[in-house]
C-alpha cells in the first residue's frame, strides 16, 4: 500500500491532497488500539486477525500450530518477551567432530540457512586429523560509559576526578559489585575521557568490568546508573566548581557498550602445506595460494569483506542463539571491530610462510553462561550441557572456532568448486517443499542431483518433466 502511495505522489506531485486522502482512507481501515499489552493472548490474536487479516481463521490456526502442547512450557516461552502470540521455530542442528584445544565437541547450531551446519561440520572433519582448532583468550574486559555534558575547564574536572570522584564511584557501587567481586569480577578501572574536541563540553566516565561467567549487561548498567547519580551528587557538593558550572552539568545517559575490543579471543588452525590435499582437484600449493588471496581480498576490499564476515557470523550466531546469548550484540561488536581502523576489513587472516598454512580469527565477543535465558530456556540448558557446561571464556573459544570453521568452509568452496555446488544441494529440499513434492519424489531428486549442479531452474524443469506437466 505504501509503495502505491509513493508512486502516486511521485507521478503527480500536484495531487498532494489526493495523496493525503488515500493515506487517510488507509488509516481509517485500521484503527489504533489502546491497551494491547493488557489483552490476554487469545484477545491479541482475535484483534490482529480481525483488524489485519479479514477474520480469516486459517491465520489463527497457523499461530496455534506452533504452540507447545505443554501449557507450562508454553507459558515460559510467552514470558521471555512481550505481546507474544506464538513461537517462531528455527531448526536446531548439530555440527559434530570439532576438536577444540584437544577436546572433541559437538556444536549446537540454531540456524535456518541452508549449508551452514553442513559447511561447519565439513570444516571440523577436515581439521580433526591436523591438530584441530586452538584458541587463546586474549582479554575479557567489558566497557560502559556515563556520558555527560559539563561546561568546565578540562584540567579542573580532571583534578576533581583524580582526587575526589574516582574513589567515590567505587565506594557508592560497593553494594552493587559485592556478589560479582566474590566470583572474581567487578569494576576493573574507571577513567575520565575528554571528548570536548569532538563535541562541546562532552565528557565520559569510561569503566571497564569483568563479569566472569555472565554477559553482565544488567550488572554493568546498574553500576553506570549509580555513577551518574554519584557524579551529580559530588559535583553539587564540591567546592571546586562555581554555581554556574554546577548548573551546567547534564547526565546524558549511562549505558554499557556492545563494542568490546578488549574482550577478545583468538581461534586458529595450521598445518603443513602438503596436508591440505583433498578431493577438490587442485594441488595443496594452489589451494593455499588461492585461499590466502581470497582472505587478502577481504582484508582490503569492503564489498567482499562484508560478505566474508557475514559468513563468519553464520557460524558464530548459530551457536550464540543455541546457547541463549544475544546475537545482535555479537554482530554489532564484530562489525565495529572489523572497521576499527576506519575501513571495514576481514575478521579472519591467513599466512603461508615457510611451508605452513595458518588461518585464524581474532573475535571480540561478550557472552554468558549464567543469567538470562541460560537459566530458563530448556534447549539452552541442553546446549550448554552438550558443550560440557563451559565457562564464559570457554564459550568464547567455541564461538570463535565456529566462525572460523564456517569461514574456512565457505572459502574452500569458493576457491575450488564454487559456492553454489554445495549450497544448492543443501537448498534442494527447500525447493522441493515449495513445489509440494512427495517423500518418494524427494528421494528421487536427491539421487538425480547427486552428480549434477543444483539450480532452481533445473529442479523445476525436472519436476515438471517427471510429473508430465
Amino acid at each position: 500500500m505504501s509503495i502505491f502511495f509513493h508512486r502516486s505522489y511521485q507521478q503527480n506531485k500536484t495531487s498532494k491532497s489526493l495523496y493525503l486522502r488515500l493515506i487517510k482512507v488507509y488509516i481509517m481501515n485500521h484503527k489504533p488500539i489502546e491497551g494491547f499489552s493488557k489483552l490476554p493472548k487469545q484477545g491479541k490474536i482475535d484483534w490482529l486477525v480481525n483488524e489485519y487479516l479479514e477474520g480469516n481463521q486459517e491465520y489463527q490456526n497457523i499461530l496455534k500450530q506452533y504452540w507447545n502442547e505443554d501449557a507450562d512450557l508454553q507459558k515460559l516461552h510467552d514470558e521471555f518477551s512481550e505481546n507474544t502470540i506464538s513461537n517462531f521455530y528455527m531448526p536446531y542442528g548439530i555440527a559434530p567432530n570439532f576438536l577444540i584445544d584437544g577436546k572433541l565437541v559437538a556444536l549446537p547450531m540454531a540456524v535456518e540457512e541452508s549449508s551452514v551446519v553442513a559447511a561447519a561440520s565439513k570444516a571440523a572433519k577436515f581439521w580433526i586429523d591436523k591438530g584441530g582448532f586452538k584458541t587463546t583468550i586474549i582479554n575479557t574486559e567489558k566497557l560502559g560509559h556515563t556520558h555527560f555534558i559539563f561546561n568546565v575547564e578540562p584540567h579542573k574536572l580532571l583534578h576533581f576526578f583524580n582526587f575526589n570522584l574516582k574513589k567515590k564511584l567505587f565506594e557508592t557501587t560497593d553494594d552493587i559489585t559485592a556478589n560479582m567481586r566474590k566470583r572474581g569480577g567487578g569494576i576493573l578501572n574507571i577513567n575520565l575521557v575528554d571528548k570536548t574536541a569532538e563535541m562541546p563540553n562532552y565528557y565520559q566516565l569510561k569503566a571497564s568490568f569483568d563479569t566472569v561467567d555472565s554477559m553482565g549487561a544488567n550488572f554493568i548498567n546498574s553500576c553506570l546508573e549509580q555513577f551518574g547519580k554519584t557524579l551529580r551528587q559530588e559535583v553539587a557538593t564540591s567546592e571546586d566548581f562555581t554555581q554556574e558550572e554546577k548548573n551546567s552539568l547534564q547526565i546524558v545517559m549511562n549505558i554499557l557498550s556492545n563494542f568490546t575490543p578488549d574482550c577478545i579471543v583468538r581461534a586458529e588452525v595450521s598445518c603443513k602445506m602438503e596436508d591440505l590435499k583433498d578431493d577438490s582437484g587442485i594441488s595443496p600449493e594452489e589451494f593455499a595460494s588461492k585461499f590466502k588471496q581470497a582472505v587478502t581480498i577481504a582484508e582490503i576490499e569492503p564489498y567482499r569483506a562484508t560478505t566474508h564476515n557475514k559468513g563468519v557470523m553464520n557460524g558464530v550466531d548459530a551457536v550464540v542463539i543455541a546457547t541463549g546469548n544475544d546475537f545482535r550484540a555479537t554482530e554489532a561488536c564484530a562489525h565495529a571491530y572489523a572497521a576499527r581502523d576506519g575501513q571495514y576489513r576481514s575478521l579472519t587472516h591467513c599466512t603461508t610462510d615457510n611451508g605452513v598454512f595458518r588461518f585464524w580469527i581474532d573475535l571480540p565477543i561478550s557472552v554468558g553462561v549464567v543469567g538470562g535465558l541460560t537459566n530458563l530456556h530448556p534447549l539452552v540448558k541442553f546446549s550448554l550441557a552438550l558443550l560440557g557446561k563451559p565457562s564464559a571464556q570457554e564459550l568464547m573459544s567455541i564461538l570463535a572456532v565456529s566462525g572460523l570453521a564456517q569461514n574456512f568452509g565457505a572459502l574452500r568452496s569458493l576457491v575450488t568448486t564454487g559456492i553454489q555446488k554445495g549450497h544448492m544441494k543443501m537448498h534442494l529440499l527447500n525447493i522441493l517443499n515449495q513445489l509440494g513434492a512427495t517423500e518418494e519424489e524427494k528421494q528421487y531428486f536427491v539421487a538425480y542431483f547427486k552428480d549434477k549442479t543444483v539450480s532452481h531452474h533445473e529442479v523445476i524443469n525436472e519436476f515438471n518433466r517427471m510429473r508430465g506437466n
